[in-house]
């Protein structure tokens, strides 16, 4: 039974060409031929998915694939005809690896198709296993890594170090890293040297931690500004008061809540936001408390005469 080339790559029958593509992409560090020297396992994992993307990244090809079947294609057309007009070398170094073009080569198939030759192009995968050899020439930096990290709110406030666990190369890598007092969701930290290892000698690629502040259940960021809403009681908002007021560098603190304070009114708490990061020119933020009204959804008989009263009063 010939493969399915969607399982091949691990996508689904309906992935769209950026799905494939990026499929095909993992696989293909993963298994690339200067990554596992020496390893006919990978090397042939590697050729099967090249041709699953020759296919299924080609319009045409998928549409006869899907129209036939794996088996029925199988037999339909050959290794040959399935690589035409596919330019592994260019797609390779779209993905951060060398390649060169090549002439006529002759290339021993994966087992299920015997051998050819192409007659324009060259052979995908001559010069990724000619001679066992990698293709490079020159040194060439490793592919970098992102990494998604998530952190709280007050972390984002005050910085924090951050011991983190990444899967690289099969192995389990752990480091250390300071997040900045100040950060925000979309800030990117780049590490130096923490992705994949180069190439004949080349510098290991960059490690890029993508930040993301997660909600906070009392406390909202708005750049450097920090807001928290507080419910005061009627005659709090007629008279004047002061309140106690927890900011996000965990304190309490009382502010004063002047006479005649209207529901929706913000109170600035100065100073009391988010640093600036150093790399910025944003200064310190401030803490906004944003007032509301309490109604009491019930009252006793000595209070509504009271209510009345005042109503009588016009107030």
């Amino acid at each position: 039974m010939a493969d399915d080339y969607y399982k091949t790559l691990g996508v689904e029958k309906n992935a769209d060409a950026e799905a494939i593509k990026k499929a095909y992409r993992k696989l293909a560090l993963k298994y690339h031929p200067d990554r596992n020297p020496g390893n006919r396992e990978a090397e042939e994992k590697f050729k099967k998915i090249s041709e699953a993307y020759a296919v299924l990244s080609n319009p045409e090809k998928r549409k006869q694939y899907e129209s036939f079947g794996s088996d029925q294609f199988s037999r339909r057309y050959s290794q040959e005809e399935i690589f035409r007009n596919f330019d592994l070398n260019e797609i390779l170094r779209d993905f951060g690896f060398g390649g060169r073009g090549g002439n006529e080569r002759g290339f021993r198939g994966a087992g299920r198709r015997g051998g050819f030759t192409f007659q324009t192009g060259g052979d995908p995968f001559a010069e990724l296993f000619r001679q066992g050899q990698p293709h490079y020439e020159t040194p060439q930096k490793g592919e970098d890594l992102h990494y998604n990290l998530s952190i709280t709110l007050e972390e984002s406030v005050s910085g924090i170090e951050k011991k983190l666990a990444h899967q690289q190369d099969h192995e389990v890598h752990e480091i250390s890293v300071k997040i900045p007092a100040g950060i925000s969701t979309g800030k990117k930290l780049r590490l130096s040297g923490k992705g994949y290892g180069g190439i004949q000698g080349g510098p290991s690629g960059d490690l890029y931690l993508n930040i993301t502040v997660l909600p906070h259940p009392i406390f909202a960021r708005d750049g450097n500004d920090i807001y928290i809403e507080k419910s005061i009681s009627f005659t709090q908002a007629v008279l004047g008061n002061s309140i106690e007021v927890p900011t996000i560098d965990g304190t309490i603190k009382r502010i004063k809540v002047p006479a005649g304070t209207q529901g929706g009114t913000k109170i600035r708490m100065k100073g009391y936001g988010v640093p600036g990061l150093k790399d910025s020119d944003s200064s310190k933020g401030d803490q906004f408390v944003k007032i509301s009204i309490d109604v009491p959804r019930k009252i006793n008989d000595k209070q509504l005469q009271l209510i009345h009263k005042l109503a009588e009063a016009g107030i």
